[in-house]
């Protein structure tokens, strides 16, 4: 059962899946902070490149069917353009302004 984007626990992970559903990349960069990171499948990638080639160019999608540690650890279904649809697993660090620092994803 999926949950309602609006229904996400975290704010800032609530605006990251709204920015890459509604793929509004401005927003989905506003939820950065300065130097954020982060990694595909336990290696680390380039923020932009992946972001760009993964998200916005392949119209990425993610429906989230759970969330845990207080809403900062995702399973997803995420399909987009270039792979379909894949179960995956998303993990955010949040910092004290609200910004995501760094997050990871990968197959569930």
């Amino acid at each position: 059962m999926t949950i309602q984007t609006a229904k996400l626990s975290d704010p800032a992970v609530r605006a990251f899946v709204t920015a890459v559903n509604a793929r509004d990349r401005e927003a989905f960069l506003a939820l950065l902070a300065p130097g954020a990171t982060m990694a595909d499948d336990g290696s680390d990638r380039d923020l932009d490149e992946w972001i760009e080639r993964e998200i916005f160019s392949s119209h990425g999608h993610l429906d989230v069917d759970n969330e845990s540690r207080d809403g900062r650890a995702l399973v997803a279904r995420y399909c987009n353009d270039t792979w379909g649809e894949m179960r995956t697993r998303w993990s955010f660090v949040v910092e004290d302004d609200g910004r995501i620092s760094r997050f990871e994803t990968g197959q569930a």
